[in-house]
């Protein structure tokens, strides 16, 4: 694993044994064998306030940078792991994503992949029933001043890439917890898989955004997703750095965590 290193980049940290069981694989259908009542995963807070979104100097659909005001929420400090999703597929019988249980993909501390967008907002809604606490996916703007952690450098580390920052299909989808927690506690909000939000995406949206709490359009093909991606040549994204997806899409460098909803 790695340690963050200033604003340089990341240097390998100390392996420590996984406290988290090896996930099962799991069947297509398969039928529930477990409660739904499930303990409140962990969250931190993020308090209410103002960031700049955005960029002015790299991809368009990035700008133009505009201050934006969130409300106060809290987010899991993990993307959702295989072991959590396994419980919610042993809870509710739900489809398994492709690839479910396969060599790469079985580590109980690595992000579970390929779930849809659909497949994600219906955990998110099982969870909810289940600990008894609203939880959602985050918002585009939730998400990039999450990743920020109270900075404003490109990245939640700083302005530079790490050295070793070139990945490619060949390299391994690491556990959630590889790298050091930005400014917030946050773990993997450049890293590991693109992860889905809330907002239907919109290449010009932040021309039209609101200034307090944006939700993204009113509609359109794709969902928003941040963060950086295993299967990328360059593994690492820009906290303002936007892509998108088609909802019902399964792609295995594709994952989510959750945010609660507060008050």
């Amino acid at each position: 694993m790695y340690r963050m290193l200033g604003r340089r980049g990341f240097v390998r940290r100390d392996a420590r044994p996984s406290t988290l069981t090896p996930a099962p694989t799991m069947a297509r259908g398969h039928i529930p064998d477990e409660p739904m009542t499930v303990d409140a995963p962990q969250t931190l807070t993020i308090a209410a306030g103002e960031f700049l979104m955005g960029s002015d100097d790299a991809a368009g659909n990035e700008s133009p940078a505009h201050l934006v005001w969130v409300d106060a929420f809290a987010v899991s400090p993990y993307a959702v792991t295989t072991e959590e999703y396994a419980r919610f597929l042993r809870a509710t019988g739900h489809v398994a994503p492709p690839l479910w249980g396969s060599e790469g993909f079985a580590d109980a501390r690595q992000p579970v992949v390929a779930p849809s967008w659909h497949d994600a907002v219906a955990y998110c809604a099982w969870l909810s029933e289940a600990a008894g606490q609203r939880y959602r996916l985050p918002t585009e703007a939730e998400r990039e001043k999450a990743a920020r952690g109270g900075g404003i450098a490109k990245y939640p580390w700083g302005d530079d890439l790490p050295a070793e920052h070139r990945g490619g299909r060949d390299t391994a989808l690491e556990p959630v917890d590889a790298y050091e927690p930005n400014g917030y506690g946050l773990y993997g909000m450049a890293s590991g898989v693109h992860e889905w939000c809330a907002d239907w995406y919109a290449d010009d949206y932040y021309a039209v955004s609101p200034s307090r709490n944006p939700t993204g359009p009113a509609s359109s093909p794709r969902k928003v997703a941040r963060g950086g991606s295993w299967r990328h040549h360059v593994r690492f994204t820009r906290c303002a750095a936007r892509s998108a997806l088609a909802p019902d899409k399964q792609f295995t460098d594709f994952g989510f965590r959750v945010v609660r909803t507060l008050g």
